[in-house]
């Protein structure tokens, strides 16, 4: 990092990091840039004299490594009412973040994960510089939502991240499994080809990628067959990401901290919900033949982390469509979002009891379902805790969507809302969310496995019993194989 020595104008966000455009409700906004390596500070209002050391919160945002922008996220509340000092950050993203290929490799440097590069970088910009806005560089919590927390998960265990925080919280997703190296290289010089850069040397297709613009690049990665068959997100490269997620929570090789962990109760929704998902017009809910054919589908392949051998065992559909049989739910959609939802929730349950005996840990599950809907919505379609629909109750005025405006929460939302910014916040100050006026939240141990359930009226808490039992835990795993 070098010493800036001109007045910065900051009375407007950065720019965006360059994203795909064409993928409707999923399109990144238009006024992208490869200039876009910001970041932005939320501070509550700090008596310069005194000189205060607050807790830092650093956020990444989520979008599948893909699309999204720090901007979405207004942390005025969770500044002011938490009395925290929040940074959120922009990162490069899908091709131009996570692009491996043999050519650079062959140049000896890391490549690959430039976006987790990305991270590390303004990471430490708050280490060095966040006094200056009365953040402690000595208590910062690293979180994100989606992407944003397997972001998170991979700074646990990145031997580069070590020592730069001290706590982490992860919503919709921790990390167990990256593509390898191999895999990603398969997929880079797949993306090297459709570029025209495939052929000569491995100097030659470096300078050749390096030749193409953003928009070329975004063009070429602008479907979505074109997005599985060359984007990777974090990647195991051997030094960024050493090993395997899962066997660094395992082994215990990683940065031990106090964590969250939780996700929604509807998360398969999100995808359910958006329009391009389905076939029309007229867009409309899944039938229930379109219900059997995903399940038909989807568990005739393969059972292990992302979608690798082995395959599941035979008679895998028949069991999970006696599990979970249409006609036992209000409609085809139901159904779909139990069986799509569940093995998530089950596999965010083993991870919990591998880690929880290692560090303090706090469960939790949001079940609020009535919560404002912010993507286009069907007749007939029940969104209910979908994916995503947590973000708005920390960051009230979160514009994610593709209209690009805050929701507004109702008074119990409101109430429910301080709750949580008053959780999350006390966990940023010491570590437990516990606090003042706050419902009990107990750690989740070995002994004491709990889940907070985050919800109108008011939060409670779930036995690790009662959330297995809720997502037929002792199906799943059972059929599921865990990396």
């Amino acid at each position: 990092m070098r010493p800036w020595t001109n007045v910065l104008q900051a009375t407007a966000y950065g720019p965006t990091c360059a994203q795909i455009t064409t993928l409707g409700v999923f399109a990144g906004p238009a006024n992208n840039n490869e200039d876009c390596l910001y970041l932005n500070v939320f501070t509550p209002n700090v008596d310069p004299v005194a000189r205060e050391k607050l807790p830092v919160i650093f956020w990444i945002h989520g979008g599948g490594n893909v699309d999204g922008e720090s901007n979405d996220y207004d942390a005025s509340k969770l500044a002011a009412q938490g009395h925290t000092v929040v940074v959120t950050i922009n990162y490069r993203l899908n091709l131009m973040g996570f692009l491996a290929n043999p050519a650079l490799d062959a140049e000896g440097h890391n490549f690959g994960n430039y976006g987790t590069l990305d991270q590390l970088l303004a990471l430490k910009w708050v280490r060095h510089n966040i006094g200056q806005f009365g953040g402690d560089k000595n208590n910062i919590t690293v979180g994100g939502q989606s992407a944003g927390a397997q972001d998170t998960g991979v700074a646990v265990i990145s031997p580069l991240f070590s020592g730069l925080f001290h706590r982490a919280i992860y919503e919709s997703s921790v990390p167990s499994a990256v593509p390898t190296l191999a895999t990603a290289e398969a997929r880079g010089t797949a993306f090297s080809v459709a570029a025209g850069c495939g052929a000569g040397s491995d100097a030659a297709t470096a300078k050749c990628l390096r030749s193409l613009t953003a928009q070329q690049i975004e063009t070429l990665a602008g479907t979505a067959s074109t997005q599985s068959a060359y984007i990777t997100g974090p990647l195991q490269d051997g030094t960024i990401i050493p090993i395997q997620p899962s066997a660094a929570w395992k082994s215990g090789q990683f940065s031990h901290m106090p964590m969250m962990n939780g996700r929604v109760q509807d998360e398969a929704n999100f995808g359910l919900g958006i329009t391009e998902y389905f076939s029309g017009p007229p867009r409309v809910p899944p039938t229930a033949a379109q219900y059997t054919a995903f399940v038909t589908t989807t568990y005739s392949g393969n059972a292990g982390p992302i979608n690798t051998p082995p395959a599941y065992p035979p008679g895998t559909v028949r069991a999970v469509l006696a599990h979970y049989p249409v006609d036992a739910y209000a409609s085809p959609q139901l159904a779909w979002d139990a069986v799509a939802t569940d093995p998530g929730a089950c596999i965010t349950r083993h991870y919990s009891q591998i880690i929880a005996p290692q560090v303090p840990y706090y469960a939790y599950e949001f079940d609020e379902r009535t919560a404002p809907y912010y993507f286009p919505k069907m007749p007939g379609f029940q969104a209910l805790a979908y994916h995503t629909s947590d973000i708005q109750f920390l960051f009230p005025l979160y514009h994610g969507g593709p209209e690009g405006i805050p929701h507004q929460l109702n008074k119990k939302q409101e109430d429910l809302s301080d709750q949580l910014v008053a959780a999350w916040t006390n966990f940023a100050w010491t570590g437990n969310p516990n606090g003042l006026g706050n419902a009990p939240w107990p750690a989740y141990t070995a002994k004491t496995p709990f889940w907070l359930s985050e919800d109108i009226p008011f939060l409670s808490t779930l036995t690790d019993a009662q959330f297995s039992a809720n997502h037929k835990c002792g199906f799943w795993d059972k059929v599921l194989i865990y990396p």
